[in-house]
């Protein structure tokens, strides 16, 4: 699995099989499924309030899309690993739920198998033949607690290399079922369809119509050779406007009048791209395991761009947008965004970290938990829960519990370690002193220079070692 190297820098410590121990660095995650797997674990720390999604902030300047769903909806159950629980595959989060509460299992970028029904029958088959530690990470919670509060969960990844060749396959055996769909579809000449903006009717190819759409209507879904499950595709489409919702930014209106005069005057005759509903009717999201379309187009620029010359002159970072704990507020910068949670909240980190004497990896673990309890609408100053929130935040600000903490014991845990929000940029801004990179520049100051005597020249020349 991938991991990122700005934030679990202390390695944890996992055993594999019965003859090898791996220590990795648990990190906020590249890959949306790999936050998914840490989340899984941060709640089975806990035992309880389970979050079985990754969590994300909206409409984040620097957005981290989880990976597209490729999979196609089957009939085929879901089978536990260990028992007779089975469930149908819209239900797979209860399944993995499952897993996790009685049976202490993670499988890591679920979200990455193509096919999750013989994944699981092929795993179920091989744990019935050995141990299951033979195959799985071992990783031990509460570790430095007593003993009776430690327990073992167990982490199912790519990392077994039986596991990485089974998801290997899957892909393969899904892409060359894609590829021999696509191409009944480009040989069929039995295709019927109207146009959805003019009602013209189209038989023979489906290029013909989708070539009219793009020509007539400057409405593209792409390529008619990069596409597959075309039908599919345009009644997912056909459905949509049916319902008087705009195909670009989905906002639905009153008559389809209102709704052809937005698309035209907005311009947003094309498809949302950042809707993943869409990602398997393309060939592209089946070529590479664990690979987007726009990773792989990302990669296709970049081979383009190193044979051209290197110009950075034009190029702009996306600033970074840190979200308040309290509110929806976002600011660029580390003061801003302090300033906003004191002066707005009377939150004030900058106090809290001085007075506990906070290390960096605790301040991790402060930001997580509060961001964990206001989540699940819970205050953390005196664990009361309420039904939503907004209730929530309203005792907290009422009761002036914003800086009432708990005991340290209560949050300073390893799974506070795991971001709740996946995408959560306050995370970034913390730093491990108040003075920063400003420290190094004083720091030769503190050193006294013994100056060397000179007073007889002569016979230093004569004892130096140079001579």
């Amino acid at each position: 699995m991938l991991f990122s190297d700005f934030y679990f820098r202390e390695p944890y410590t996992c055993t594999h099989g019965t003859h090898s121990q791996i220590t990795f660095h648990l990190k906020i995650c590249n890959r949306g499924e790999d936050t998914y797997a840490n989340v899984i674990l941060s709640s089975a720390f806990s035992g309880k309030d389970s979050i079985l999604e990754p969590l994300c902030f909206p409409d984040q300047p620097a957005d981290t899309s989880s990976p597209p769903g490729v999979q196609c909806p089957g009939s085929e159950p879901l089978v536990c690993l260990f028992c007779s629980e089975s469930v149908p595959p819209p239900r797979k989060d209860v399944l993995l739920r499952h897993l996790l509460m009685e049976h202490k299992l993670v499988i890591a970028d679920v979200k990455l198998i193509a096919d999750v029904p013989k994944y699981l029958l092929y795993w179920k088959g091989r744990f019935l033949e050995q141990p299951l530690t033979d195959f799985c990470s071992v990783i031990k919670t509460n570790s430095t607690g007593p003993v009776e509060k430690q327990e073992d969960y167990f982490l199912l990844c790519d990392v077994l290399p039986e596991d990485r060749v089974l998801r290997e396959k899957l892909q393969q055996k899904r892409l060359e079922e894609v590829l021999e769909q696509q191409q009944k579809e480009r040989d069929d000449s039995s295709f019927h369809r109207l146009c959805m903006f003019c009602s013209e009717e189209f038989t023979g190819n489906r290029s013909s119509l989708l070539n009219h759409m793009a020509r007539e209507h400057s409405f593209s879904i792409g390529l008619p050779d990069n596409i597959v499950y075309c039908s599919e595709f345009l009644d997912t489409l056909q459905d949509k406007l049916d319902s008087l919702q705009c195909l670009y930014c989905e906002k639905t209106f009153r008559d389809k009048t209102t709704l052809k005069d937005h698309m035209r005057k907005k311009a947003h005759r094309r498809i949302n791209a950042k809707n993943h509903e869409y990602d398997r009717f393309y060939v592209i999201n089946y070529l590479e395991l664990g690979k987007t379309w726009e990773e792989v187009q990302s990669e296709d620029d970049r081979e383009l761009a190193d044979d051209e010359d290197d110009d950075w002159s034009d190029w702009q970072a996306h600033p970074v947008s840190a979200v308040c704990l309290f509110c929806d507020h976002q600011s660029e910068t580390l003061e801003q965004i302090y300033a906003h949670m004191k002066e707005a909240h009377g939150f004030d980190l900058h106090l809290l970290k001085t007075e506990l004497n906070l290390k960096f990896y605790q301040q991790v673990k402060l930001v997580n938990f509060i961001r964990r309890q206001i989540h699940q609408s819970r205050c953390y100053g005196c664990t009361r829960m309420f039904d939503c929130r907004a209730d929530a935040l309203r005792h907290i600000a009422a009761e002036g519990h914003v800086m009432k903490l708990p005991e340290m014991s209560a949050w300073d845990q390893p799974q506070y370690y795991f971001p709740t929000y996946e995408n959560d940029a306050l995370l970034c801004t913390l730093s491990d002193s108040e003075e920063g990179d400003g420290d190094e520049e004083h720091r030769g100051e503190e050193i006294p220079v013994i100056a060397e005597d000179i007073s007889n020249l002569r016979a230093l020349k004569q004892s130096s070692v140079l001579k």
